[in-house]
């Protein structure tokens, strides 16, 4: 079994659901009393959003050369946004990253479907580095055209799930995700992997993409089957 490098604490509440999927992910593949072999840095998630995402890089390279020091054979970033710097990661670290949005556009691929609204931080919804990638793979993306609506989910992730609180949200969130629905998309990407406190599949009639649970299944994939 390869040994993962989880780049957590962006939040700790979504860590504890990675750390829960891999782990019941490998048992299933395996069995018995198998168990991941996982290292995990948790990142202080107020000094990383007292810097901000763009000025973040730092801390996720000291994550990652920690990681990689500790023997990970592989990184997994614990957070939509941080693929941001996926790119400079790789050349500075030298180790195979399992990247969430990769993960996340073979899946809509597999399932049909073309065009697919974007739930995330406003970085993840407003930057091109996720809907370029999915563009690579023919896929059309869409955003909540309103800034008040991007800067609302931006708050709520910040100041509730990042916390682990889930108070008046869910219904506004599922508002968003129809609306976007209502404007052609075929399916919603939950493209911060604190959102799937708020929605999941059971939610709605129509397709959404965990990408907490698609980045897990694919950690558990390279750690099993990678040779």
């Amino acid at each position: 079994m390869k040994k993962i490098g989880l780049v957590g604490g962006i939040s700790w509440v979504s860590t504890m659901d990675y750390y829960r999927l891999v782990n019941e992910g490998i048992n299933k593949k395996l069995g018995g009393l198998n168990s991941a072999e996982l290292l995990i840095y948790s990142l202080n998630f107020g000094e990383v959003q007292s810097k901000t995402w763009e000025g973040a890089y730092d801390l996720l390279l000291g994550a990652c050369k920690a990681l990689k020091n500790g023997g990970a054979d592989a990184i997994a970033l614990g957070a939509n946004t941080a693929h941001l710097y996926l790119d400079e990661l790789k050349s500075e670290i030298n180790l195979p990253f399992i990247d969430i949005i990769c993960e996340t556009a073979k899946c809509i691929e597999d399932s049909g479907l073309k065009k697919v609204g974007l739930l995330g931080t406003k970085f993840t919804m407003e930057k091109d580095f996720y809907r370029e990638q999915l563009e690579k793979s023919g896929i059309e993306v869409l955003i909540p055209p309103h800034p008040e609506t991007r800067a609302y989910i931006q708050q709520v992730l910040k100041e509730e799930l990042g916390i682990g609180e889930v108070k008046r949200s869910r219904p506004r969130f599922l508002q968003i995700a129809n609306e976007l629905i209502d404007q052609g998309a075929e399916g919603v990407i939950l493209g911060c992997t604190e959102i799937p406190l708020l929605i999941c599949q059971h939610d709605v009639s129509f397709p959404v993409f965990d990408t907490t649970k698609i980045h897990a299944e694919a950690i558990v994939e390279y750690a099993v089957n990678t040779i």
